[in-house]
């Protein structure tokens, strides 16, 4: 309901206005817009559907923001082409956290105390999950994670839901390949001591490691944004280990590499998805020719449904490969208008009941069944870095997944397959 100033009424101008409208034939479309907005029965929620996206657009992990907010708006994008979810079209609300875990809490209260959003997709690291997370519980207001592989981020509460495999799985899998398919039997490890994505890929990999008959034989840490990583390598390099573990993100790993390098440290490292960003190889260059990561998912898998998603996000993108984070934020917005398709409402609770009955969703990086805890249970791929490539080696699956894996096969990358950044 509002209220505006009116023009004086004549009778005259009304008459010419009349003529001039039947003359262009405007009536019967008003007449016919009229009919159909008052056909009895149509009772039709017309209003855009409010989904909100957080994430790190401007601090130290960018690329991982940025690319997730690519992924979403193209899911969204597409979705909205298609006539959007039940009528109704997808209008995201973006906020940046910069980052910060803090900020995270805040912009999370912003998106749904003020914005009103029904959901949220958060497109930043574990840390900024976890500060965000209990406001999104509180507010009940169903959150998915993309990219947040720590464990303790679905346990936040029933609301919370990720996209992705988890830190144990992925420690486990750096573990396995460094024992069975490079046969090492000794590692060193050095972790960002702050980050809980960094000390969980530690303790899984340690474990899994050791586990396999393994040993660990020094461990050294530093705080994300250090500029000097020396005295750790030194001690590093002393110990002689076969492979070196570094669960980092990419601008700080760059700069390890090079000094790593510099002191004659030639053994190869190792990282998982925290790498894969385009920045590293602009940072590091040939220092990280030789290492090995775990991931989501490779842009070079011969899949249909893979390949059409990298060509398309090219175009929506300006050329731009599309990195994990861009296509887990896609698989999150996808299967989050599914759910609210099959639920036929935004209404927290029940939104939240179908998410967590989503199966069998085909994704690009995989299958997707939320599993008890909320989480996607998916394999992995390595990935070996070389001259601006990403080579594929293998993909591991999780134990529990094998035989649903089997049964309802996704698309695994093809073997020697590289992809350019």
């Amino acid at each position: 309901m509002y209220s505006q100033n009116l023009p004086t009424y004549n009778p005259r101008r009304v008459a010419k206005i009349i003529l001039l409208i039947l003359a262009g034939g405007v009536v019967p479309a008003i007449v016919a817009s009229c009919a159909r907005q008052e056909r009895p029965g149509d009772t039709r929620d017309r209003s855009s559907i409010k989904i909100g996206y957080f994430g790190d657009l401007s601090g130290p992990t960018f690329n991982f923001g940025q690319s997730a907010k690519n992924g979403a708006i193209m899911g969204a994008d597409e979705i909205n082409q298609g006539g959007g979810i039940n009528g109704r079209k997808i209008d995201i609300v973006i906020e940046d956290d910069e980052g910060s875990p803090e900020l995270a809490a805040t912009v999370i209260n912003k998106l749904t105390r003020q914005d009103k959003v029904i959901a949220l997709i958060a497109g930043g690291a574990s840390g900024s999950s976890l500060a965000a997370g209990p406001n999104a519980q509180s507010a009940k207001v169903p959150m998915i994670s993309p990219s947040s592989t720590n464990p303790a981020v679905t346990q936040i509460g029933d609301y919370v839901f990720r996209a992705c495999f988890i830190d144990p799985f992925q420690g486990e899998v750096m573990a396995k390949f460094s024992y069975n398919s490079l046969q090492a039997r000794t590692a060193a490890i050095m972790l960002d001591f702050n980050s809980p994505y960094s000390r969980d890929l530690t303790e899984f990999f340690e474990l899994s490691f050791t586990k396999l008959g393994g040993r660990v034989i020094s461990k050294q840490s530093y705080t994300q944004g250090d500029s000097d990583f020396k005295g750790q390598l030194s001690s590093i390099g002393a110990a002689r280990p076969d492979v070196i573990y570094l669960p980092g993100y990419y601008g700080d790993i760059a700069v390890i590499a090079k000094q790593a390098r510099q002191l004659g440290i030639t053994q190869p490292l190792l990282g998982g998805d925290g790498w894969d960003a385009p920045e590293l190889w602009q940072l590091a260059g040939d220092s990280i020719n030789g290492s090995y990561i775990s991931n989501h998912y490779s842009a070079e898998d011969p899949s249909p449904a893979i390949q059409k998603f990298v060509k398309d996000y090219k175009l929506h993108w300006g050329n731009l490969t599309p990195d994990a984070h861009a296509a887990l934020a896609y698989d999150a917005m996808r299967f989050l208008a599914e759910a609210i398709q099959r639920a036929g409402t935004t209404e927290g609770g029940k939104l939240r009941d179908a998410l967590a009955q989503t199966r069998n969703f085909s994704g690009v990086t995989g299958i997707i069944s939320m599993d008890s805890e909320r989480n996607a249970v998916k394999s992995a791929v390595i990935l070996k870095l070389q001259d601006g490539s990403y080579i594929y080696q293998e993909t591991i699956k999780p134990e529990a997944a094998v035989s649903a894996a089997k049964a309802s096969p996704s698309a695994s990358p093809s073997p020697k397959k590289s992809r350019k950044k």
